[in-house]
């Protein structure tokens, strides 16, 4: 298949709460470098990485660093990764909302972009006029776009409002019509950032099969970004995983997924670090049935979660509750226990057989419901059901699904 983009050496990077380097001098010298001299920004020389959670020492930062990978046409590419690791500003580039400040990309065809509720629209202006103008800047004439109207207004559920001002949409009608406009237009590639969260979940699905349809059927590209690796898993066929601000890992989409989430995660024990809370995690810990911490757990072994809490101030109605996840990070259960002044160390542990071979995260929660959150863990703790050949795992196949039930039978 020939390449749809190609991006070469792409970086980006910004100073911190300013547009210029803030005195005269160095704008004239970054102008003297670039414009007369023919050289690179000096600037870009300096810069860390873009580490929202710590404060470095230097004001540049650098959203996005060395990016070089191919699309080809047809692909549906998943970019995943954590807040703040350039996803949408990739997108952005793509989408010329904004510039790279070294490197290049190579696109072939017509760029449809969808990267935030709104974008592209006049607020005074009406749905039907905002169409027209989208298709316009496109490149497509009016008969075109006439030609694509009822489509455009049917997906997006609009109809009624189709002829009052964008401004008076709400946020979920703005991205129903957006989504609409891009998805219909015939663009050779479409570029999706997380705004179809915004949506319901009547919308999402027919997002998603839209999506499906522009590349599967028509076999156009497009990039897709989120954090629902549901969405991604069913979608995508490729996917690149970003990590401050550089490509982590580039392929399949199920290797990608399984990079993304288990990168930063804690293999069995996470340390708590909030002593100073009412109520605070000291650990946490991944057993098997003996109390051994481990994360590997035997197919008829008992998982065991282990909690070492601490107590400044006791709380009425204080919860310790933690959701069980699958490999794609979809919630199979969660589970509550309402804490006592005496709790100290709690094990919670899942019944033997019951989860067939495969990775589980766990993410714990101290809270009181509806009230407030006592202590966070930034992290999931990950373990794997393993296969021991026991004559209990004849059933212990990933196709079958990832919980292991045995109903009673009964024969009238």
């Amino acid at each position: 298949m020939p390449t749809a983009i190609e991006f070469e050496n792409i970086s980006k990077q910004y100073r911190l709460g300013l547009v210029s380097t803030r005195t005269l001098s160095h704008d004239l010298k970054r102008w003297y470098a670039m414009n007369i001299q023919g050289k690179e920004d000096p600037y870009l020389k300096i810069g860390e990485v873009n580490d929202r959670a710590h404060k470095g020492e230097s004001e540049y930062v650098w959203a996005l660093r060395d990016i070089n990978f191919k699309v080809e046409q047809g692909d549906v590419l998943g970019i995943i990764g954590k807040n703040g690791a350039g996803k949408s500003t990739l997108l952005k580039i793509l989408s010329k909302v904004t510039a790279p400040s070294t490197g290049v990309i190579r696109a072939r065809g017509r760029i449809a972009s969808l990267l935030e509720v709104g974008t592209g629209f006049h607020p005074e202006m009406t749905g039907r006029e905002n169409i027209f103008m989208n298709g316009a800047i496109m490149g497509m004439t009016k008969a075109e776009i006439n030609r694509k109207l009822d489509e455009i207004v049917d997906f997006s559920g609009v109809e009624r409002y189709l002829d009052t001002p964008v401004k008076r949409y709400s946020s979920g009608m703005t991205v129903r019509l957006g989504f609409a406009i891009a998805a219909h237009l015939e663009p050779e590639i479409l570029v999706v950032d997380e705004v179809l969260a915004v949506g319901d979940a009547e919308f999402q699905k027919k997002a998603i099969g839209k999506m499906q349809d522009v590349s599967k059927g028509e076999g156009r590209t497009v990039l897709f970004v989120s954090h629902n690796m549901g969405s991604i898993s069913t979608l995508c066929n490729r996917g690149v995983f970003l990590k401050d601000g550089t490509v982590s890992y580039m392929g399949g989409i199920e290797n990608c997924i399984s990079q993304y989430i288990s990168d930063g995660t804690t293999e069995s024990t996470y340390i708590g670090h909030n002593q100073t809370n009412d109520i605070y995690y000291k650990s946490i810990s991944i057993t098997n049935e003996e109390g051994k911490k481990t994360d590997n757990i035997a197919f008829n072994e008992k998982v065991g979660i282990q909690f070492e809490l601490g107590i400044n101030n006791f709380q009425l109605n204080s919860t310790l509750s933690f959701t069980l996840l699958d490999s794609k990070l979809n919630a199979i259960f969660t589970t509550h226990y309402a804490l006592q002044k005496d709790s100290s160390t709690i094990t919670a542990f899942l019944p033997s057989e019951l989860l067939l071979t495969g990775n589980y995260y766990i993410q714990p929660l101290l809270h009181i419901p509806n009230v407030k959150f006592l202590d966070k863990c930034d992290d999931m703790l990950t373990f794997r059901v393993v296969d021991t050949g026991s004559i209990h795992s004849v059933y212990n196949r990933p196709d079958l699904g990832i919980i292991n039930i045995n109903p009673i039978w009964l024969k009238s």
